[in-house]
């Protein structure tokens, strides 16, 4: 189903607004990184991708799943910030020198807010172990939760074999698109705690203060975390996010062979983000895009709707770019139909980019067909 979607889209910016850099390609620094993603979450676009469904190796990335599954916990009322564990000797001895870690020591008191601190800011390994066995009584069973969110994520080329993204002989993997999908989830199905724990600069523990590696966080404006990675193995790993007024960029960044070097690729790849392209404000919630056939019913049809605001993202140096966009939904759908259900999607194409898909959820409920109701629309479907 075509929607019409002239006077929806703003004109871009004319020459008198100055010179802006080209929307085409980023920077050629970029090109350092064997595999970069950047997503504007604010449309759904793709901006720029490199590999971006190539496998590799998160190395301490793969905390961000284990900060996700916390989250998870603690939204349930499964794990409770303020609650007391104690550290397992075997924990404390298996991972005591192995790579960044807090120390821990056997059976020594900590908070679970201690420890999702250490996994998220100081990027401990042994935090993050001693983490899933406080919540769920082993690391397997915390592994096995963390591949069942990737599953219902999407992350479809993506599998976790540790809590902590310590070398496995890569049974760990993802892809940089997967990564989006998780950013995506930590910040908008637990806004308050990613606040609280994701791109903070430093932690407080045993009278020191122990720095994040977080390459964005008090560095760059709007910046947020969210975690970065690095084995001999994988390189020099980066997920971030960016947040600046109304739009909010994730990118991804693997492979590259310093520290330094993500650094500088990330930073550049964000801020080509901003000045390259513009956000304008596009469909909102309760703007009505077209209907969908709905059987057994109370009635034909439903109308189609978006659960949050989209904008659309348009290069800044360009005019602007012909965009068409069609429902796409598998149906008939049959009653009972909840509002706000997710009942199919709005493929959009812009000129000159990757189409991509928003989410369209139903406008209002539709009952199941009582007796009028099928006598009616029974006739209904008689008519020409």
């Amino acid at each position: 189903m075509l929607i019409a979607l002239a006077g929806l889209l703003p004109v871009a910016a004319s020459d008198s607004d100055g010179p802006a850099p080209s929307a085409s390609q980023p920077p050629a620094v970029v090109g350092k990184a064997p595999v970069a993603l950047l997503v504007d979450l604010s449309s759904g676009q793709t901006l720029y991708a490199k590999n971006e469904d190539r496998r590799f190796l998160p190395a301490s990335v793969t905390k961000a799943m284990t900060t996700l599954v916390a989250f998870d916990l603690i939204a349930d009322g499964r794990l409770r910030e303020d609650s007391v564990v104690t550290v397992r000797p075997e924990t404390a001895a298996r991972w005591a020198g192995k790579g960044t870690t807090l120390n821990l020591r056997p059976n020594e008191a900590i908070t679970v807010r201690q420890l999702l601190q250490g996994t998220a800011t100081v990027s401990a390994n042994d935090a993050a172990v001693a983490l899933g066995e406080a919540a769920l009584g082993s690391a397997d069973a915390w592994i096995a939760v963390m591949n069942a969110r990737a599953r219902e994520l999407g992350m479809d080329s993506s599998h976790f074999s540790t809590p902590n993204g310590f070398p496995d002989r890569g049974a760990t993997y993802v892809t940089a698109r997967d990564l989006v999908k998780l950013a995506a989830a930590l910040i908008s199905d637990h806004p308050d705690l990613y606040r609280r724990y994701v791109g903070q600069q430093a932690m407080d523990w045993r009278g020191s203060r122990l720095a994040s590696h977080d390459p964005f966080a008090g560095i760059l404006p709007g910046a947020d975390g969210i975690k970065t990675g690095h084995t001999f193995e994988a390189g020099f790993n980066f997920l971030g996010a960016v947040q600046r007024a109304d739009r909010r960029l994730v990118l991804v960044v693997a492979g590259l062979r310093t520290e330094t070097d993500r650094a500088q690729v990330a930073k550049v790849l964000a801020e080509w983000g901003y000045d390259a392209w513009k956000g304008h404000r596009w469909i909102v919630p309760g703007m009505v895009l077209g209907q969908v056939q709905v059987q057994q019913g109370s009635a034909r049809s439903v109308p189609v709707t978006v659960a949050r605001p989209w904008m659309v993202t348009l290069p800044t140096s360009a005019a602007a770019p012909r965009l068409s966009a069609r429902i796409v939904y598998s149906g008939p759908l049959v009653a009972p139909i909840a509002s706000d259900a997710v009942i199919g999607r709005l493929e959009v194409h812009v000129e000159g980019q990757p189409a991509y898909s928003v989410p369209l959820v139903a406008a209002n409920a539709v009952d199941s067909a009582g007796p009028l109701d099928r006598m009616i629309n029974g006739l209904a479907g008689l008519m020409p």
